[in-house]
């Protein structure tokens, strides 16, 4: 083996390595954050948990507010992977969005941490802005594209714009969110979800 391999296959190593010890600080703060909401742990509290020194945490996330936009994207990485096999038509598509408003019923603690970090991320210097331009920009795509094959199909409904309708559901979803840590008891997120959908489209999806 010559230097430049050996040397190669050390740097391959340390960000394996590296790579590693920062999916395993992601995955602690989603199961912190997950039962205990956005306040719920400090940084300090989740280095330990993951079996890190405080220092070596904010070696890969330099602030909460990127840690806890890393946990959303992996949270998002997840659902893709969750839906993946299940979503073969736009009907799918959209039952899929039903179900997940039914999964984040029980999962108060997630929730909380996006909507509180969603309203903080608005500025463009905030860490976690990168993180819901680009979440924004790919659910309201995956809405569109689902709404456009529907019309496609004949589907929808006379009058209904497939790009503004997914503008207006994806602004929807996120404000049942709100509405339903206020007032769990009251807000079916997934009801009015699905009442909206079937606004929309001229046959029930089930």
């Amino acid at each position: 083996m010559s230097a430049g391999e050996s040397k190669g296959s050390a740097s391959s190593g340390g960000y394996a390595k590296g790579r590693a010890r920062r999916e395993q600080i992601v995955a602690t703060a989603a199961e912190v954050y997950g039962h205990v909401g956005y306040r719920g742990a400090s940084l300090r509290e989740i280095a330990k948990r993951a079996g890190i020194s405080h220092v070596g945490l904010m070696y890969y996330f330099p602030s909460r507010e990127a840690l806890l936009a890393a946990v959303l994207e992996r949270r998002d990485e997840e659902e893709a992977a969750r839906s993946a096999p299940v979503v073969s038509s736009p009907r799918d598509a959209m039952r899929h969005l039903l179900d997940l408003a039914d999964r984040n019923a029980g999962h108060a603690g997630m929730v909380e941490l996006y909507v509180r970090l969603a309203a903080e991320a608005t500025p463009e210097d905030h860490p976690a802005h990168g993180y819901f331009e680009r979440h924004y920009e790919m659910v309201r795509s995956y809405v569109h594209r689902a709404l456009e094959e529907l019309a496609g199909q004949g589907a929808l409904r006379d009058g209904v714009d497939a790009r503004t309708a997914a503008v207006g559901l994806v602004a929807l979803m996120d404000g049942l969110q709100v509405q339903w840590l206020t007032s769990p008891d009251e807000v079916d997120m997934a009801g009015v979800l699905r009442a909206f959908v079937r606004q929309l489209l001229k046959e029930p999806l089930d």
